[in-house]
């Protein structure tokens, strides 16, 4: 009897608004008071706008007027009068920069990362510096850029000359004016970089002890060990460079002086958004941009999610074996 009234006196250990509570109690109301900063920062910063947006997105309004629309900003969105909406030119451009640059950044991480993993003298500096670029601000770095594909005194093009290349215009030129900011995307390959090193860090050694043993060549341990065990890593890199890629702003925005280059052949989707609502204050279509832009990336994320099961490899372990 005595044990029984014990163990009730320890569970029972505290009071909420006199009422006496188990520790079990105490915990989850701790646990709660402890993420309620969050789950309020969540609520008004995130939630709150998201739901606000999508209740503008059918209206035509400016914040000082209103006017339902119902689903006219959305019509107006699809429509292709060129003269009504540059929702399919800046959809059309920012395709095609992630189509180009996903490759290339992910390509050159990739293969950094698997260089630097080597045993090499200096692999820490050599980290630092390929990774520094990644953290330069979008602004200083879109300067340096601008720079560099100057037509005139541009490094890039004095460089061409060397070798008997005519100067290319490149962002003065429809045909090219894309490709500056698919070469820019290299620029930042460090940060995929850092995320492959940990991916191939975290490979079993034996792995490759194993298959040297066997006789396979680098290309072969490359093809059948690498690649299946980093799999997970392309995975989560692949779909966050997709996410970051389609709100490509800050490089465009500071070099072509938010006009979208000529003829509109860099007019972005989030550049086309931001002129929208803070250059023509039409916050109603521009939440009907910010909306369908969402709807096209959880698209996107759900099919790679759904592909996954054809070329992502998940370790698993079985009776206490790796399988």
């Amino acid at each position: 009897m005595s044990i029984h009234t014990d163990s009730a006196r320890i569970r029972q250990t505290g009071r909420f608004w006199g009422k006496r509570l188990t520790i079990r109690q105490s915990e989850e109301i701790m646990a709660y008071l402890l993420i309620s900063p969050w789950i309020i920062g969540f609520i008004v910063f995130l939630l709150g706008p998201m739901l606000a947006s999508f209740g503008l997105s059918f209206f035509e309004t400016n914040m000082f007027s209103w006017k339902f629309v119902g689903l006219d900003n959305y019509a107006t969105l699809f429509s292709f009068d060129s003269t009504r909406s540059l929702f399919w030119k800046s959809l059309y451009n920012t395709a095609y920069y992630v189509l180009f640059s996903i490759p290339l950044t992910i390509g050159a991480g990739f293969f950094i990362a698997l260089l630097l993993n080597q045993e090499i003298r200096g692999r820490s500096a050599y980290r630092v510096i390929y990774y520094l670029p990644s953290i330069i601000p979008g602004i200083a770095a879109s300067m340096v850029w601008l720079y560099l594909f100057q037509p005139e005194f541009g490094v890039i093009n004095w460089l061409l000359s060397l070798v008997g290349i005519e100067g290319v215009r490149w962002l003065f030129d429809t045909r090219t004016a894309k490709l500056v900011f698919v070469i820019m995307s290299v620029w930042g390959a460090g940060g995929n970089m850092l995320i492959f090193l940990a991916g191939l860090q975290g490979i079993p050694t034996e792995l490759y002890e194993a298959a040297m043993i066997d006789g396979a060549v680098a290309w072969r341990r490359l093809r059948h060990i690498t690649l299946p065990m980093m799999s997970p890593t392309i995975f989560f890199v692949l779909i966050t460079n997709i996410i970051f890629s389609f709100q490509i702003f800050t490089n465009v925005y500071v070099m072509t002086g938010s006009a979208g280059g000529p003829a509109n052949s860099t007019m972005m989707y989030v550049l086309h958004l931001y002129l929208v609502a803070f250059r023509q204050y039409r916050l109603g279509y521009a939440s009907a941009l910010a909306w369908v832009l969402f709807l096209i990336l959880l698209l996107l994320t759900l099919l790679i999610f759904k592909s996954s099961s054809l070329w992502v490899y998940y370790e698993t372990e079985v009776g206490g074996e790796r399988a």
